[in-house]
């Protein structure tokens, strides 16, 4: 059996066309071939089984049609989420996507050299920090930035993210309305948009109601840093009636946490998510929590990166939009005593 790759000159010679012909048919220079040409390439590409090759269509066009995506906390069910829809959405409209695990907490030197290298014609940065030396360089090598979950003031990165001050709001008054008067906040970094946002308005929220004081502990958006947070803060504050976690895996381990020390979930004390991942709903947890709109955010990302590329952008463009609560089973309503 011949085991022999089919190439556009093999093509070309069935076709009867120039080698030339058939890269313009398969790159995004179709239009300048004629009509009955195209179909004798097309043809006789499916008779051989004949796979353009990316790589040097790439070359020929210089676009390589990949996107690269910068993650970090993959351990966080709300990331893998993320990245499974960004995956179908861009290989949907065409594009590859190259996937760096981003080790540390800010993206490095050798990640950026990556990601030019393999010529990235745009980058979706999520939960890795950005320096403002890492813009530059994207900058200078023409690399358009989406941050995706959170914004950088004054930066030169397009940003979309969910209207996290709104929510830490509107979830600090919920906390009211129940009748919760000893609330606590696990966070997140707090370098970062995402945690200052959904603190300053749930403490925003909790000082018109008449509480002054907010306890915090930083859980790190982890499952582990959450069991930490809440068992300290169960430890050290004996009339603590409920807890707004920054994120929901977060919120997993506080409710663990909870569990452990021998209290009850929302009896004792009530506890809040943000993000609604799946394990959200599942019974362990049915976890009561702020649904983010991942699927406009990846629409809306996507639909910058694209502008940016067609040179439709002239200045970096922050967007966020609404999510809304979901109730479950963890937050007591404890205006019946």
């Amino acid at each position: 059996m011949d085991n022999k790759k089919v190439t556009a000159t093999d093509v070309a010679r069935l076709a009867g066309v120039s080698q030339s012909s058939v890269s313009r048919v398969f790159s995004s220079n179709s239009s300048s071939v004629t009509k009955e040409k195209r179909k004798a390439i097309i043809e006789a590409a499916n008779k051989l089984g004949y796979q353009p090759n990316a790589i040097a269509r790439g070359l020929i066009t210089n676009k390589s049609h990949i996107i690269g995506i910068v993650m970090r906390d993959i351990k966080n069910p709300f990331y893998p989420e993320v990245l499974e829809k960004f995956y179908s959405r861009l290989t949907d409209i065409g594009y590859q996507v190259i996937f760096i695990n981003s080790m540390n907490h800010q993206i490095e030197e050798d990640e950026i050299s990556r990601l030019i290298e393999y010529n990235a014609e745009a980058v979706i940065i999520t939960d890795a920090i950005l320096t403002s030396s890492a813009v530059e360089r994207f900058v200078r090598n023409n690399i358009p930035i989406v941050l995706f979950n959170r914004y950088i003031p004054n930066s030169k990165c397009s940003a979309v993210s969910c209207k996290n001050y709104e929510a830490g709001k509107a979830i600090g008054k919920y906390l009211i309305e129940k009748g919760h008067r000893n609330p606590a906040f696990i966070s997140g970094p707090f370098n970062t948009s995402t945690t200052i946002d959904r603190q300053r308005g749930y403490q925003e929220a909790l000082s018109e109601g008449g509480i002054s004081k907010l306890i915090i502990e930083d859980g790190k958006y982890t499952y582990e840093g959450g069991y930490e947070a809440a068992a300290n803060l169960i430890r050290d504050h004996k009339n603590l009636d409920s807890i707004f976690c920054g994120n929901d895996i977060s919120a997993f381990g506080a409710i663990d946490a909870i569990k452990a020390a021998n209290k009850l979930v929302p009896e004792d004390i009530s506890v809040i998510g943000f993000d609604d991942v799946q394990t959200s709903k599942w019974f362990p947890y049915s976890l009561t929590t702020w649904k983010q709109p991942v699927d406009e955010m990846v629409e809306k990302t996507i639909s910058i990166l694209m502008n940016d590329l067609n040179g439709k952008s002239k200045t970096p463009e922050i967007v966020e939009l609404d999510g809304h609560l979901v109730t479950r089973n963890s937050v007591k309503d404890r205006t019946d005593k």
